[in-house]
């Protein structure tokens, strides 16, 4: 007869992380992003050198991706980047 303990534990989900469904969702977050960037500084940057662009544009991406892409997609999109194994 197992243990009452036994009864009330169950085997550990175990969850795997997919990449190729990660890119997807990040990349599907970033082009608009980048999109709407560029319409809005290219204007205002006319006449700047491309390095100088990249400068402004890369930061400002970046801050973008790590505090509100990547977050909102982990938040919004958990169970489809890490399915269940198995």
């Amino acid at each position: 007869m197992p243990a009452v303990g036994a009864l009330a534990r169950a085997a550990p989900t175990t969850h795997r992380f997919s990449r190729p469904r990660f890119a997807i969702l990040v990349l599907a977050g970033v082009y608009p992003l980048i999109t709407a960037l560029l319409y809005l500084l290219l204007p205002v940057l006319q006449g700047w050198a491309i390095w100088q662009e990249t400068l402004l544009i890369a930061p400002l991406m970046v801050a973008m991706m790590v505090w509100g892409v990547i977050p909102a997609i982990q938040r919004r999109f958990n169970r489809f980047i890490n399915p269940l194994a198995g």
